[in-house]
Order: structure tokens, then sequence, then C-alpha cells
């Protein structure tokens, strides 16, 4: 995700600091709550929060790219404990939901968790398909091969969450599938 698109820091409104500077500077298990709402990992998000203060996006990014790397299998199978399908546009679920669903419960019956993938930059008329296809093309995948693709995409999924927040979000939640812990 190219982080050429973010604001450059400024306050939204007198008084209230911008996205980085709060992540910065706010108490240490806010931030690692704010952290878990992209990537349930408590390693991951404890590590990004332990390196602040970042000196712009570009190193929080980097440095969430890096901690992600790093996850155990552990530490993955607790990410995706917490995550959900993912989100699709409403109109999306006509005639392709049962293939959709056929394709879930197959991914998940191989593999032992939910099917997941970033949709960030992606039209959402292409999402169901572009679903679809990614399930049916890792089902292929013997569990080593895709325990790395999954790592992977759970990776982008953190960054574009993070991305999301360093634009005044207020949290990293792109969509309800990742819930704040606790909720």
């Amino acid at each position: 995700m190219a982080i050429s698109s973010l604001p450059e820091q400024t306050r939204d409104t007198p008084g209230t600091p911008a996205p980085l500077e709060h992540f910065n500077t706010a108490p240490a298990d806010e931030i690692r709550h704010t952290l878990l709402t992209c990537l349930h990992s408590l390693r991951w998000a404890t590590r990004v929060a332990a390196h602040r203060p970042y000196p712009n996006p570009d190193s929080l990014l980097a440095a969430s790219d890096e901690a992600a790397y790093d996850l155990t299998p552990g530490d993955l199978a607790e990410a995706l404990a917490a995550e959900t399908l993912p989100v699709l546009p409403d109109d999306a679920y006509g005639a392709a939901h049962m293939a959709l669903a056929a394709a879930q419960a197959a991914y998940e019956a191989r593999f032992g968790h939910r099917f997941v993938i970033c949709l960030d930059d992606l039209a959402p008329e292409e999402a169901i398909d572009h679903v679809l296809a990614a399930i049916r093309s890792r089902l292929t995948n013997d569990p080593e091969e895709e325990r790395g693709v999954t790592a992977e995409e759970l990776r982008r999924l953190a960054r574009g969450r993070l991305v999301t927040y360093l634009r005044g979000a207020g949290n990293c939640a792109t969509s309800p599938h990742a819930p704040a812990p606790g909720t």
C-alpha cells in the first residue's frame, strides 16, 4: 500500500494531536489495544508499541511489517482466531453466496482456520470474484505453503488497518472483521 496517499501529519481539530503524534505519545496499554484491532496478536502489538516513537508513518509501517514477519505459528493462530470472513459488498451475496459459503467451508476443513485475504485496492464489484478465485486457488496449497500465504495476508491486513488509523480513523479497524479485544 502506497504510503504517499497518507496526509501529512495535520490536526483535524485544534488541540487534537495528529494520529502519528497520538500513537507515539498515548499510554502503551491504549496503543496496544488499538494495535490489536489491526492484528490480534499480543506479541505483534507489544513489539510495535515498544518501538515508539516513530519519526514518520513509513517507519511505523516498516516496524509493523517486520513484527508481522516474525510471528510464530502460535501468534498466527491467535491472530486468525480473531478474524472473520472477508467483508464483501452487501450486493455480493446474491447468486454467489452459496459458492462462497461452500468454498469457505472447504478451506476451513482443509486448513483448520478461517480464510483471510486483504481486499485493499480492489474495486468492490470485483471482491466476490476475487475472493472465490483466491479460495479455490489456495485450496491447492499444501498446509505449509498456505501458512505462509495466510501470514502474508494478515500482514497486509494489519498494514491496511494501520494506514486507516494514520488517516485519522481513530482505530485500526477497516471493517467489522477486526474486533477490539474483549468485544
